[in-house]
């Protein structure tokens, strides 16, 4: 089902050259830097909105960060954008002070296409470590990258190195080492043979699902898989070039049978300033863990890609990120 779904997952440390005053949670932060960064750094025609420009259909900025659904789209019609093709995971220290020489480390997920584009994001952190970031726009300097831990770049010598299969596929991740997989996918989610009936799901940073229009406050399992059917088949259609032939009202309906057996979440409130908006934006969601009992392996897949690419808005702030616990 995944087989042509592609990521790549990076590294990035940053070393702070003025003091760093950032907020608790820092993925507004990274992403709207990087956003105005990305525009100044590829933007051909500077201080034109992208709707109304010529060049938008072959732009980079537009397809990484706007991102406007094809001409003749057969989809997402009643959406304004496409999903990004890019999540960036803040670290999850709570400091917000940062000394000269101190460093924070936060990783970027690239998706489908925009693994290609790897250099120009790598180009942007490091400008944007020169215009500087968060409150007096403290500047830093971009000391590496990594891609499963090994480095790819740094900032001595500047030149990208290229790693052997840095951009594996869905089913390629999910066979990887057992050392490296959660309890429920030790033996590979192809030889699954086992009826797996219990799960639990630590939501790590605010989940924002919506479900018909309302947002999500006590998660069930279909509103999970709702939200998880939605992005992951707009990834596959917009980023990877294929529609995913799915039975979503079919998967949906069986997902409305899976009961929360548990649920210890909470509601974590906090907002984004939005430049372009000019305005203050609420971008909470509920955290914690909620176990889920059902007959779940039909869905398995869905769940472990969404650990990747996490659920729900947001993502690219790194809002959605959830693990999985354990599985029985």
């Amino acid at each position: 089902m995944f087989d042509h779904f592609v990521f790549s997952k990076f590294s990035f440390l940053l070393r702070a050259k003025d003091i760093l005053m950032l907020p608790q949670y820092k993925g507004s932060t990274l992403r709207g830097g990087f956003g105005n960064a990305f525009k100044k750094v590829v933007c051909t025609i500077r201080n034109s909105i992208c709707d109304e420009c010529l060049l938008k259909a072959k732009c980079i900025y537009s397809y990484i960060f706007e991102t406007p659904p094809p001409e003749g789209s057969e989809i997402l019609r009643k959406y304004e954008k496409a999903p990004h093709p890019f999540v960036i995971e803040p670290p999850l220290e709570t400091k917000m002070h940062y000394k000269p020489d101190e460093t924070l480390t936060f990783n970027l997920i690239l998706i489908g296409k925009a693994v290609d584009y790897l250099p120009y994001f790598i180009y942007t952190f490091e400008e944007l470590g020169r215009i500087g970031i968060g409150k007096g726009r403290g500047k830093y300097e971009l000391k590496e990258v990594c891609c499963d831990w090994k480095q790819i770049y740094n900032s001595v010598d500047r030149q990208l190195k290229q790693v052997k299969n840095n951009s594996p596929s869905i089913p390629s991740y999910l066979k990887r080492g057992k050392e490296e997989l959660p309890p429920l996918y030790k033996g590979g989610l192809r030889g699954v043979t086992q009826k797996y009936s219990l799960i639990t799901l630590n939501f790590i940073t605010p989940a924002r699902i919506i479900v018909n229009e309302d947002l999500v406050v006590d998660l069930e399992f279909h509103h999970l898989i709702r939200s998880l059917l939605r992005r992951i088949s707009t990834l596959s259609y917009f980023h990877h070039g294929k529609r995913m032939e799915i039975d979503f009202k079919g998967l949906i309906e069986r997902a409305s049978r899976i009961r929360a057996k548990e649920r210890n979440t909470k509601w974590y409130d906090w907002e984004r300033y939005s430049a372009r908006q000019d305005t203050k934006m609420k971008m909470g969601g509920f955290i914690g863990k909620v176990t889920f009992e059902g007959d779940l392996n039909e869905f398995l897949p869905f769940i472990r890609l969404g650990e990747i690419i996490h659920v729900g808005k947001g993502t690219s702030f790194g809002l959605g990120k959830y693990e999985i616990m354990e599985g029985e």
